[in-house]
């Protein structure tokens, strides 16, 4: 048998990030692209797995954006985001949009609904206004109301465990 890692968590060291870092990604979690409207007009996006559902009634969305990440200001101006959970196969969606520099958007189908931009090829899509938002250690906690979604139920989402992407077995 394998012995399980255990380790104190006290004063922050490199070598508590790194465990306390394997040991979240030992929890599969969904991919998404948050998206809102650039207060100059362009759409800003990013990879964000850290996406859960809060509430039914009202219908409430939490995305945790890095309070270091350049686009965060542009999601606070905004006052409005779309949710996109990537599909299966949209693993090259995910990678570009965790680039720091280029065009993130290039070479992705996108629509409007409301404002926010919506990918195309998602298992879902969440078009949400801020709730509220709040700071939680190094990341700022951004609540939305779901006001328009889409869903293709079929569909297959692409995962991240374990530091890499990774897909369900075919069910077929």
């Amino acid at each position: 048998m394998i012995e399980p890692v255990t380790v104190d968590i006290g004063p922050a060291s490199a070598e508590q990030s790194r465990r306390l870092r394997e040991a979240f990604g030992c929890f599969a979690t969904g991919v998404t692209i948050v998206t809102c409207q650039g207060p100059d007009g362009r759409p800003v996006g990013l990879t964000v797995n850290a996406f859960t559902s809060v509430s039914l009634d009202p219908p409430l969305v939490l995305v945790c954006i890095d309070a270091a990440s350049k686009s965060l200001p542009a999601f606070e101006a905004a006052g409005a985001f779309a949710v996109n959970v990537l599909s299966a196969g949209q693993e090259d969606v995910a990678w570009r949009f965790t680039l720091r520099d280029g065009e993130r958007f290039e070479g992705t189908v996108v629509e409007t609904w409301k404002g926010a931009p919506i990918l195309a090829g998602c298992v879902a899509n969440f078009e949400c206004v801020v709730d509220q938002a709040l700071d939680a250690g190094d990341h700022r906690l951004i609540i939305g109301r779901v006001e328009t979604l889409r869903y293709e139920p079929e569909a297959a989402p692409l995962l991240f465990l374990g530091s890499r992407f990774r897909e369900l077995p075919d069910q077929n």
